[in-house]
């Protein structure tokens, strides 16, 4: 039997050709995507924040902070070539107590008026693996606090949100993505000079934090 095409050397040449671009379109579009980012977090919503809590005998303070900013640089084909920084402003700290507030900010306890940031630098990240929608690790990095810096290593989760921008600032206008960061994690407040061994049965020693932030990275 003979089978006959409709194809000519001219049209399957065109197919071939088209579907040649169509590839390295695509090549692209995942290059692009793939690509470290820098992604920033300072939040003109003001919904990133902070939350802390210590939990002494006698009182449970509980407080939050929304001064977050810094940049982070990700890529999602290598998070483990992640880096950055994340900052918090001292004066952004609060608690519900107006007084317990002041005292919070005084020169005995963080000294918001000489150490207006608190900063945490990335050096590595260590044991990544997905989980679900999100990539966690442990991050290995500096917190300085007060003036005094310490290494720490802190669980944390990635979610990178490709093209979600638009959709968190309110305006499809708007074209990039998001890199959403959560962990919860304690330190101890006599590493950072903060009143050490003082009011342990109103103040706990120990402080908790937790943080779920994003940071936006757009694309022109």
């Amino acid at each position: 039997m003979n089978f006959k095409t409709n194809f000519s050397p001219i049209k399957t040449h065109h197919v071939i050709s088209s579907f040649r671009f169509a590839v390295a379109l695509v090549a692209t579009a995942l290059v692009s995507h793939a690509a470290p980012r820098a992604f920033d977090f300072k939040d003109p919503k003001g919904v990133n924040n902070v939350q802390f809590k210590l939990d002494a005998p006698l009182e449970s303070i509980t407080g939050t902070a929304t001064g977050i900013g810094g940049q982070v640089t990700f890529d999602p084909a290598s998070p483990e070539s992640t880096t950055g920084r994340i900052t918090l402003d001292t004066s952004s700290l609060t608690v519900g107590n107006p007084l317990m507030a002041e005292h919070l900010r005084s020169e005995k306890w963080l000294d918001v008026a000489k150490h207006s940031t608190i900063v945490f630098e990335a050096l590595a990240l260590q044991n990544v693996r997905q989980q679900g929608a999100q990539l966690v690790a442990e991050i290995r990095g500096t917190l300085t606090v007060k003036g005094i810096t310490k290494e720490v290593t802190v669980p944390v989760s990635f979610t990178y949100l490709a093209d979600k921008l638009g959709a968190r600032a309110g305006d499809p206008k708007v074209q990039g993505d998001l890199l959403v960061l959560r962990t919860t994690f304690s330190i101890n407040r006599s590493d950072f000079g903060i009143q050490a061994g003082q009011m342990t049965d109103n103040v706990s020693e120990t402080i908790n934090l937790s943080l779920s932030i994003a940071g936006g990275a757009r694309r022109t």
